[in-house]
């Protein structure tokens, strides 16, 4: 009887939970339920649902102002993640083969971007690179956003490696392989998910930032995050909900890889 008593409550608590979890999800999703059908519209402000639908929005990123910028974000967001992936792997084995204090320290200084405030870390980049001389150039991107999207993959990466069993690499050692091919050979092919989907996150973090843009950008180079800010406070004009349809493809695209490299 009490054992039965309990079981209704479980199942009761579950269903609690899995209803306020649907409900965040439609919350979450409902925004991309309005955007993406306003995207199609004909019309010339934001109207939901649309009376007139066309691709004209569409056809209207082939300007070359929207193309230089998604093209910018595009070629940013791949040397950050490429950048991103290799230092984060030093750092992971920094990190999980280093005595304690080290470890702490250097846990310290890769999570610091996603604990100081981003305004503070922005300005504080700004004047930097001000001296310089590399604001408003890709330069100056890359490095910033790298700052920022290395914490992306330090995480999966270490906690593939606090999980790993260094018993591999001994017997290899033992067997007479080098580091470099233990590494190759042994410890890559374990961590690679990981090394994966930190490399999608980290292209994902930096294809998405504005507020470090907004502080790097200049008349001549910025990002389509700043440029999709820039139309939404100066004008209306659709086209910026076809511009975020194509983000949300491209961020969804994103996790969703990330997701299918965490669960190999």
């Amino acid at each position: 009887m009490i054992g039965s008593k309990s079981n209704c409550g479980i199942s009761l608590s579950h269903r609690i939970l899995h209803a306020a979890v649907a409900l965040m999800a439609v919350w979450l999703l409902l925004p991309l339920a309005i955007i993406v059908p306003i995207s199609f519209s004909g019309e010339d402000s934001f109207r939901f649902p649309p009376r007139v639908w066309t691709l004209a929005r569409y056809e209207n990123l082939a300007d070359p102002i929207w193309y230089t910028a998604f093209l910018n974000s595009c070629c940013i967001a791949v040397l950050v993640a490429l950048v991103s992936a290799l230092l984060g792997v030093f750092a992971a084995f920094g990190i999980t083969r280093s005595r304690s204090f080290v470890t702490s320290v250097l846990r310290a200084m890769v999570l610091a971007p996603q604990v100081v405030p981003i305004i503070v870390f922005g300005l504080g980049l700004y004047l930097v690179f001000l001296r310089w001389n590399i604001t408003g150039t890709m330069l100056g991107f890359v490095v910033a956003h790298t700052v920022l999207a290395i914490p992306f993959v330090v995480i999966p990466v270490t906690a593939a490696l606090e999980t790993f069993d260094r018993s591999l690499e001994k017997a290899s050692a033992s067997l007479g392989a080098g580091p470099l091919a233990t590494f190759l050979q042994i410890t890559f092919p374990i961590i690679r998910p990981a090394i994966l989907s930190g490399t999608f996150l980290a292209f994902l973090a930096s294809f998405d930032e504005l507020v470090l843009a907004l502080f790097l950008k200049s008349p001549s180079f910025y990002t389509l995050p700043v440029l999709l800010y820039r139309h939404m406070t100066d004008s209306i004009d659709p086209t910026v909900a076809a511009v975020a349809t194509i983000e949300l493809v491209v961020v969804g695209s994103c996790v969703v890889l990330a997701l299918i490299m965490q669960s190999r």
